[in-house]
């Protein structure tokens, strides 16, 4: 018996059309594109429904209302499919995967991102094969978990990033193996599994829209003018400081406003700026105080990663004690404890 794929549009490059000013997407087009995809119709293909998002979303729009959208079609069409495949702009993929892998509690079917560089009005574009591929490698079904997939690389969502702007390869995840590359076949990798669910029935945890910040650091910054930023308005700040999680000599001005803004309630994790390794605080005498002044690790989380964490922490209403243990915790296969 055939498998069944849930493909959701929700805009990005993929479907979209030229404009007078730049590319833009257009309701109802995908589809009719999808019809004149001869590969789709082969009989290897998955059945696959098309379901389009009202209104179709440019990425870099996304916010987290918009993942709860997402959430919601998953959810209510979970038990009709056996995988889902999401159309989506590259801007914000990672985000939005991050994100679903928390927001989808005991998911045990493959749920695929996708887009492509080059809308498929284009000659030359990537999309068609980025879809024909997503939906074979969900009808497959080998990984229940969020995936990326893009250029021929299947990635964990939690530890997929952006790396290109205009390249077709534009996804990679630094820290964590592929789990299959997509050449002549499709060839699956060993990959260390994600925790598996602890239920057999999904639950969505929809995500609060908690205020949280990224700090990056760079030489010569200015600490203090982050001041009140940080210890009055953000609920959760992931900084992202140097190396394996130093910050310049002048950090001294840091450690205060952190610990200020720990006892206000906010919960600071610390990442690294290097695309690949780990944070480990206390290998440099520059990293010690941060987690004397409360500060948690992200190990070898993206800034993707953490940022959805948070959210979805604080969406389940744990205390702040509770948010940093579970920071730095792997929950969903989004890092490596050292």
């Amino acid at each position: 018996m055939k498998k069944k794929i849930c493909l959701i549009h929700t805009g990005g490059t993929i479907g979209m059309i030229r404009g007078e000013s730049g590319y833009l997407p257009k309701a109802g087009y995908l589809e009719t594109v999808l019809d004149t995809i001869e590969d789709l119709k082969n009989p290897a293909m998955p059945d696959f429904d098309f379901f389009e998002m009202d209104p179709l979303l440019d990425s870099s729009d996304m916010a987290v209302g918009d993942w709860n959208r997402i959430g919601e079609e998953i959810a209510t069409r979970y038990e009709d499919y056996d995988g889902f495949v999401i159309l989506h702009g590259t801007d914000t993929m990672a985000y939005t995967a991050s994100a679903l892998s928390f927001m989808l509690e005991n998911l045990n079917k493959p749920v695929i991102l996708t887009g492509s560089q080059i809308p498929l009005c284009e000659v030359r574009s990537d999309g068609r094969d980025n879809l024909v591929t997503s939906l074979l490698i969900a009808q497959d079904g080998k990984f229940g978990e969020v995936c990326l997939y893009f250029g021929g690389r299947l990635l964990r969502g939690n530890r997929a990033t952006k790396m290109s702007a205009d390249g077709l390869l534009a996804f990679d995840s630094p820290n964590c193996p592929r789990l299959c590359e997509a050449g002549i076949s499709i060839r699956y990798l060993p990959v260390p599994p994600a925790p598996a669910p602890a239920s057999e029935k999904l639950t969505l945890c929809h995500l609060l829209d908690v205020p949280i910040g990224v700090l990056k650091v760079f030489p010569g910054i200015r600490f203090p003018i982050f001041d009140k930023l940080m210890t009055e308005k953000l609920r959760g700040i992931v900084l992202e400081t140097f190396g394996a999680g130093n910050i310049p000599g002048e950090g001294n001005a840091l450690l205060p406003i952190i610990e200020r803004a720990f006892k206000a309630g906010s919960v600071i994790t610390v990442c690294s700026q290097c695309p690949q390794g780990t944070v480990s605080l206390g290998t440099y005498a520059t990293s010690s105080p941060l987690k004397s002044a409360g500060a948690v690790s992200g190990y070898d989380m993206t800034t993707e990663a953490c940022v959805a964490k948070l959210y979805y922490l604080f969406s389940k209403g744990y205390s702040k004690e509770e948010i940093k243990a579970l920071m730095e915790e792997n929950l969903r296969g989004e890092l490596t404890k050292i």
